[in-house]
């Protein structure tokens, strides 16, 4: 299992700021919509500068129909990010097209779909998706698999299940993880990281218990010490 820091301050400067806490130490950077659409491709090449080692999650969520997503992974092909996702709600040849478009690439990223978001509330995604969370996670997973992508981004609750119905080496990433019993805050269905770890999760993405501590590379340790 492998650590990803979730990359959700106000500017750019605190960001960057954190990394600097961070940098000695061996974990996935995860880089949202927030901070993408404010910093762009100048924050990917800044966090490089800090450490070259850096593995980069684009937590971009891509969903449109499936040429503009296929095109959009195309675009993301030039930023040198190791990670990726898309919606797997968009569909099963939308996320076809996507891995047929990279099929031409010999180094291309992970590719992970987002099968249910960890702020639904069991009753708010049946009223979107008319199906309960687990049932429709597990669709979402065989979608993915069975469309060429990598893994999927779903909670701790559904990893285990999804790991049963597809291949072994199938990913899931697990995204608002209270490390040590913190807050939930936003989020519905989180998690500590030993239930991460019986639920076989490849990655957990950490946020606030590290950016809102006062010595965030302690608490990476004490994570990373853990996994």
């Amino acid at each position: 299992m492998e650590l990803c820091v979730a990359l959700d301050l106000p500017s750019q400067e605190e960001n960057l700021a954190l990394i600097e806490k961070i940098k000695d130490h061996d974990i996935w950077l995860k880089v949202g919509l927030r901070s993408y659409i404010r910093d762009g491709e100048a924050f990917l090449k800044a966090i490089k500068q800090i450490n070259p080692d850096f593995k980069i999650f684009l937590d971009l969520k891509l969903y449109d129909i499936p040429n503009t997503m296929a095109d959009a992974a195309e675009s993301i092909m030039g930023l040198g990010v190791d990670m990726f996702n898309v919606h797997a709600s968009a569909g099963r040849r939308a996320m076809h097209t996507v891995m047929q478009r990279l099929e031409k690439y010999e180094n291309r990223p992970i590719v992970l779909a987002v099968t249910a978001l960890t702020s639904f509330s069991e009753d708010e995604f049946k009223a979107v998706y008319n199906a309960d969370i687990g049932s429709k996670a597990d669709q979402f997973a065989i979608d993915a698999e069975e469309s060429g992508l990598d893994g999927v981004v779903c909670s701790a609750f559904e990893s285990l299940s999804i790991k049963k119905i597809t291949d072994e080496n199938f990913m899931t990433l697990t995204p608002g993880i209270r490390p040590f019993g913190e807050d939930a805050g936003d989020q519905k269905r989180v998690a500590d990281v030993a239930f991460a770890k019986e639920q076989k999760v490849n990655f957990i993405v950490v946020g606030r218990p590290i950016y809102q501590s006062e010595n965030p590379s302690a608490v990476v340790a004490k994570i990373l010490e853990q996994l």
